[in-house]
């Protein structure tokens, strides 16, 4: 037994250790890292090297617990003030967006695959199901595209695509499950008790998001913990706590724990910066895990038969429904650039979501649950590559890009400071030029409300003076209020690569 767990933790320790390889990958050549998460784990599954998973009860745990973590991570991320000027289109975009991708797409899937696929027997409410599975965008792999390659969007492009890719994934929840619910029923479904219930899923949701979130921060700044290193190891409790009590209240967990992070990362609480870190990762390592299971659970041999349908079906939601769906809900806000409806348009990117939710179908043993898991997965993985693959290529094509010069990141101290803190840090490597007028840090012209709050020498650290003298290859750690006058003064004293 000791043996098979050693072998377990070997393998899984190796699929890790390529996954995160993957991951440096996916910055330095443009790929989606989720992608070749993805690849990881086909390549280990059973049409490669062949380990045999099956299990689809535990990987839609495993997708439900990290789905959890995504978006609360989520919530904890983004700033109320950033969303707040677009949170009607934001909003509109993750409900009826959803809704009107997953009716378009369906009505699509049921007439192509009634012509590709006749002898399946695919009716309406299999093809709806199908359609809701992948009716909402996926925020971590747009944004990691974006960020490995250095773009920040114009138009606050960037926080109105994070609400509605943060919160839309409830939106699906709710409709799969509904769904899969009027499936179940039969000849006879209660539509008008499916969608109260959706309503009264969404409220409660949203109410304990809110209240939950609010308590959590009263929580986190009263209880008294002696050891630090637990604050965010509370802060997992209260994601976890969150989902499962709306859960049992009827509520939709995943909206709440979406909100319930808002809350907290809009507020102030102890261990705050730590906390965020660690769930940062968490996020990550959710991601990781979530996708090599997919990876394992898929039958690379089984995409096979659907790559036309499937091909299809990809293609006429990245042209069609997605277009039409953003460009209708968009319509009230005549003021806004067509530019930027396009290239939200572009931005309706599969990913994980849409294959943990085409589990479900899976596990309530749905009529043609695998045939639906196998179109989803083809889909996320076209989704991936076609729009992935393009979105940075695409924003510059729209003007809708800009490449901000950035600070040099902090390498050589260990420090950093709260969100709550405006200021920036980086840090100047002495050199012989920026020395020739005078090798005092008081020699050295830097802009009002910037200081050098440390020095590096010979790994080896101490707090300067403006009389200290500085000699070559010292490390200045640099924090200032102004981050445009700084930037420009490295231009003017040649300093480079800041």
């Amino acid at each position: 037994m000791n043996i098979q767990i050693e072998i377990v933790l070997l393998i899984g320790s190796a699929l890790f250790f390529l996954s995160i390889l993957a991951g440096k990958a996916s910055s330095r050549f443009g790929v989606p890292a989720l992608l070749l998460f993805l690849g990881v784990g086909m390549l280990f599954g059973s049409d490669g090297f062949g380990i045999q998973f099956e299990n689809i009860r535990f990987a839609a745990n495993i997708g439900t617990v990290a789905l959890c973590i995504i978006l609360f991570s989520g919530g904890l991320d983004t700033s109320i003030s950033e969303i707040r000027p677009v949170m009607a289109q934001g909003v509109i975009l993750a409900t009826l967006g959803v809704l009107l991708t997953a009716a378009i797409t369906g009505l699509i899937a049921w007439w192509w695959l009634g012509m590709t696929l006749p002898s399946a027997g695919i009716g309406l409410m299999t093809s709806l199901l199908l359609a809701s599975t992948m009716a909402s965008t996926d925020s971590a792999s747009v944004f990691s595209i974006l960020r490995s390659k250095g773009l920040y969007l114009k138009n606050k492009l960037r926080p109105m695509l994070e609400l509605e890719s943060g919160s839309n994934d409830p939106m699906a929840y709710i409709l799969v499950i509904s769904i899969i619910s009027i499936i179940k029923q039969g000849a006879q479904p209660n539509y008008w008790l499916v969608g109260g219930s959706l309503f009264l899923q969404l409220g409660i949701g949203a109410v304990m998001g809110y209240s939950l979130g609010k308590l959590s921060v009263r929580l986190i700044n009263r209880i008294k913990i002696g050891n630090d290193s637990l604050y965010p190891i509370l802060l997992f409790t209260l994601c976890i706590f969150i989902f499962s009590v709306t859960y049992l209240a009827k509520g939709n967990g995943f909206l709440a724990v979406y909100i319930g992070g808002l809350v907290l990362g809009n507020s102030k609480f102890v261990h705050k910066r730590s906390s965020l870190n660690f769930f940062d990762a968490m996020a990550w390592m959710s991601q990781l895990i979530m996708f090599l299971t997919l990876g394992l659970l898929v039958n690379p041999h089984e995409l096979v038969p659907i790559i036309i349908p499937g091909l299809i079906i990809s293609f006429l939601m990245i042209f069609f429904s997605r277009p039409l769906t953003v460009f209708l809900c968009l319509l009230p806000f005549r003021k806004m650039p067509v530019k930027d409806k396009t290239f939200i348009s572009w931005v309706g990117l599969r990913g994980a979501v849409p294959i943990i939710f085409a589990i479900f179908p899976l596990v309530a043993n749905v009529p043609h649950a695998r045939l639906i898991f196998n179109i989803v997965f083809f889909c996320t993985l076209v989704s991936l590559l076609v729009q992935g693959t393009s979105l940075p290529f695409l924003a510059r094509w729209l003007d809708l890009a800009e490449k901000p010069r950035p600070l040099k990141k902090i390498r050589d101290f260990d420090v950093e400071f709260s969100n709550d803190i405006k200021s920036v840090t980086t840090e100047i490597e002495m050199e012989a030029r920026i020395l020739s007028k005078g090798n005092r840090l008081m020699d050295i012209s830097l802009p009002d409300k910037t200081l050098v709050v440390m020095v590096k020498r010979d790994n080896k650290y101490f707090v300067p003076t403006g009389k200290t003298p500085l000699k070559e290859k010292d490390m200045l750690l640099v924090i200032t209020d102004d981050h445009e006058a700084l930037i420009q003064t490295f231009k003017d004293l040649g300093i480079e690569n800041v």
